[in-house]
């Protein structure tokens, strides 16, 4: 049987762990290829329903990409521990064809901790963590020992697309078509509004009492701790809002003295404990309240480190002219105070080895953020340069680019007002409580969204709540979601 089988390669690890590890190492592209049940389980596109369980495995997903991307650079001595989250699809365990299909009876939490040290060892951990079959990846360590050695080399880390005939021939669930089929059946915005407006006005009506409740708490918590704001990372329910800010409440009566370290700060609920890269306290929602009581014992220890953060940052910025080193939470991976700072020093060192000779202050009022990638300019105007970045080709990159940053800064500020002008019109328009987006959406996405709203009649939307998002949704206290390239047609791919 299927757990028999774990049981015997989880007792062959611990037998023989080197052996196993060392007897083949795959490939970027192998790594992907034998990872695809667990995409397929996870993949954001197949939670349109449920909001937050998507917007956890899209955060989980680039947090596990940044992991296997460090996995395989030349050199790499270990990673730190990374905890991960997913939902993942519920399957048929005995399907009567013999084939494994994804059952509509919904999704399961899966919380698993990453300290691997090579891709073979991750996928397995991952498949095995999720409770996904590994048989495919033991054939492809042992088939590939007959490949020779140049041709291995040359083997492409992009993702392997099958032809069609793959999985006929196999029997294998195809996930694009499954995604097509999404997009086949995505309905118009009128259709869609005509269809669900009513349930979304019943939701909402229904979540009323329990919004003021949530004001009042968090208003109530706000003042006793003297907070500078309450956030939520996910979009969680009212409800369960409601029950975080309670269970916060209750450790305040046990630990107030303690609770108070987090003067001024903003608390962010969140999936893991800690302090983020930019100064928030975050409780992770799956942590008791002993881990919490911890964090805020820890606080001023933070604090110090987030100086010294602020320090580093100050020290980039002169040895590259006045460029401002900034951490924007919508487009970077979630980290915490100690990542962050761990990825500046690593950078700053390159740097002060190097001694680019920048001109002072030639590049003050520019932006970059760090990432793991190729330098590049982004449409919004910063610079997104990769920690390891070669110091040169850095300078040049950066001085040829300087005026078309500063152009597309300038351009993002008018889209900004621009942005803020449309959404103002269509909440008046619509006579909306509450117009709002997804970090996720572009201001360029949403001044399209807002144009094409403000010439349509939808007298569903008059006193609801509506986000503008990636896809159609009715959120479980009476938001409106909509994809922001909606259409009254086929919506745009």
């Amino acid at each position: 049987s299927f757990d028999r089988y774990i049981c015997y390669l989880y007792m062959y690890r611990k037998i023989f762990p080197y052996c196993f590890l060392l007897s083949r190492a795959l490939s970027g592209a192998e790594a992907v290829n034998a990872l695809r049940p667990f995409y397929f389980a996870v993949h954001p596109d197949f939670f349109g329903q449920h909001p937050r369980e998507r917007e956890v495995n899209e955060n989980s997903l680039k947090r596990l990409s940044a992991y296997l991307e460090n996995l395989q650079k030349p050199g790499f001595k270990s990673l730190k521990p990374t905890q991960l989250v997913f939902y993942v699809r519920e399957t048929d365990q005995n399907p009567s064809d013999g084939q494994e299909h994804f059952s509509t009876s919904g999704f399961r939490a899966v919380k698993f901790t990453l300290h691997t040290r090579d891709l073979l060892s991750t996928v397995l951990y991952i498949l095995n963590s999720c409770s996904l079959s590994v048989e495919h990846v033991q054939s492809l360590n042992t088939n590939v020992h007959s490949q020779p050695l140049k041709e291995a080399k040359r083997t492409s880390d992009r993702p392997i697309k099958w032809d069609k005939s793959y999985y006929s021939f196999t029997g294998f669930k195809d996930p694009d078509e499954d995604l097509e089929q999404v997009w086949r059946t995505e309905t118009t915005l009128t259709s869609w509004l005509d269809n669900n407006g009513k349930s979304a006005v019943k939701k909402l009506k229904n979540s009323l009492p329990l919004r003021k409740e949530l004001d009042r708490l968090k208003d109530e918590l706000s003042h006793q701790l003297q907070l500078s704001d309450i956030r939520w990372q996910r979009s969680w329910g009212i409800a369960h809002r409601c029950s975080q800010l309670h269970s916060l409440g209750r450790l305040a009566q046990q630990n107030l003295e303690t609770l108070k370290n987090a003067k001024g700060c903003t608390i962010i609920f969140t999936d893991r404990s800690g302090m983020s890269a930019v100064g928030h306290v975050m409780l992770g929602t799956m942590d008791v309240h002993h881990h919490w009581t911890k964090l805020f014992e820890r606080l001023p220890s933070y604090f110090d480190l987030q100086r010294r953060l602020t320090h580093l940052e100050d020290q980039i910025s002169y040895l590259l002219g006045g460029i401002q080193v900034v951490y924007i939470e919508e487009l970077q991976p979630v980290l915490t105070l100690e990542e962050y700072y761990s990825l500046l020093d690593v950078f700053y060192n390159r740097l002060l080895k190097s001694r680019i000779p920048f001109h002072p202050r030639s590049l003050r009022g520019l932006q970059m953020i760090l990432n793991r990638y190729a330098p590049s300019l982004h449409e919004l105007g910063h610079f997104n340069i990769p920690v390891l970045c070669d110091p040169a080709n850095l300078q040049w990159f950066i001085l040829t680019k300087a005026q078309q940053a500063r152009e597309n800064m300038k351009r993002k500020e008018e889209l900004k007002v621009i942005e803020d002008g449309l959404m103002q019109a269509s909440t008046k328009k619509f006579s909306l409580e509450k117009f709002y987006k997804e970090p996720s959406v572009s201001s360029i996405q949403m001044v399209d969204c807002c144009k094409r709203l403000l010439e349509q009649s939808l007298p569903y939307l008059q006193g609801m709540h509506l986000c503008v998002s990636h896809f159609y949704s009715v959120m479980q206290d009476g938001d409106l979601c909509i994809p922001w390239n909606w259409k009254n047609g086929e919506a745009i791919k």
